[in-house]
């Protein structure tokens, strides 16, 4: 299963549509007015699915993940002189990037392939193709992204 999302140019907050590969909404992301970034995940029809919340006063960024309104797990970002990486508290996941920041990919605790995502590059606002092996696992893929490229924009 593949998603695709990019930012919105003109917008507050935080604010993405993600398609599917057949082109339609999946979901919707919408950044509300908080300290730290706050995104709530919606599906088409704007039923809440998932938040990425910030937590604020702490030395690197670090965010929860809630499916509905239950703690799933967390993301923050590892102290590193020269490379973006990111420890991964869920599922007993773990998620490695390139040097650069660009390219991602989660496993699970056996080394299984959970998902790849890419940052394409040369575009007016942040854009990601992600590539997911299980559809069950969308929503906590799509989460995970959107906590990384929160990330990179705490650091600017």
């Amino acid at each position: 299963m593949k998603l695709y999302f990019k930012q919105r140019f003109f917008s507050w907050f935080d604010s993405y549509d993600v398609w599917n590969e057949s082109g339609h909404v999946a979901y919707t992301v919408q950044g509300r007015l908080s300290l730290g970034h706050l995104l709530e995940i919606h599906d088409p029809n704007g039923s809440h699915l998932g938040t990425v919340k910030e937590e604020i006063l702490t030395l690197l960024p670090r965010f929860a993940l809630y499916e509905n309104d239950q703690y799933v797990g967390s993301i923050k970002k590892k102290f590193t002189l020269f490379f973006k990486q990111f420890e991964l508290d869920c599922e007993g996941w773990t998620v490695d990037g390139d040097p650069f920041g660009w390219d991602y990919s989660v496993t699970d605790r056996d080394g299984n392939l959970i998902m790849t995502v890419s940052k394409e590059l040369l575009r007016l606002t942040d854009t990601y193709v992600l590539d997911i092996v299980d559809p069950r696992h969308a929503l906590r893929c799509l989460m995970i992204v959107l906590a990384i490229d929160a990330a990179a924009c705490s650091n600017k």
